[in-house]
């Protein structure tokens, strides 16, 4: 936060130290930082929910001023908040990982996801050709079955004919036969 922390800058031109103040803080330098942050937030356009890295920034510089005052105050209290900083620090960095990982999770599911409905589309696709050459196949094969049942029927139709000529020449064959058998015996 301006006017707290310990560090060097340059604007305009010219190199800028600030030093930590060992005053104590007042009430007042309470309130004032809070002006401070809130004023910083606005200015910076953190947003107030969600992941924001501009936030975070802020209330972490104002978190260690409280810390820095604190540390004046009560050096063992101070001690204390800065190790619940360092761990809310290193949750946070968890966290985040945690998120990028899971996000990366997710991209890669949808894409695997979205791989395997071209390839299941493709498969759709071929089994619906091979469906329509299997039903070709078996109207060809229905046409080639009615065409032998009409063979068979027409060479069944023919064997009947042949075989009741056959049937009709040996009987005048054999009426002939008994004609002439019976004009023998009479001439006897």
């Amino acid at each position: 936060m301006v006017g707290s922390l310990s560090g060097e800058w340059s604007d305009g031109g010219g190199l800028w130290v600030q030093r930590v103040s060992s005053t104590p803080g007042s009430r007042m330098d309470v309130v004032k930082l809070e002006e401070q942050l809130n004023l910083k937030l606005q200015q910076r356009q953190a947003r107030e929910t969600g992941i924001c890295d501009v936030r975070r920034e802020l209330y972490s510089q104002c978190f260690d001023e409280l810390i820095r005052q604190e540390t004046i105050n009560c050096t063992d209290r101070g001690l204390l908040l800065l190790r619940v900083r360092d761990e809310i620090s290193m949750c946070m960095a968890a966290y985040q990982t945690l998120d990028e990982s899971s996000v990366a999770f997710g991209i890669r599911k949808v894409l695997h996801a979205e791989q395997g409905k071209a390839e299941m589309e493709k498969q759709i696709q071929d089994l619906e050709e091979e469906k329509r050459a299997l039903e070709r196949q078996q109207k060809e094969m229905e046409a080639e079955c009615e065409a032998v049942n009409l063979r068979e029927m027409e060479r069944q139709v023919m064997e009947d004919k042949k075989h009741t000529e056959e049937i009709e020449f040996l009987k005048r064959t054999n009426q002939q036969l008994k004609f002439q058998l019976s004009g023998i015996s009479q001439k006897k």
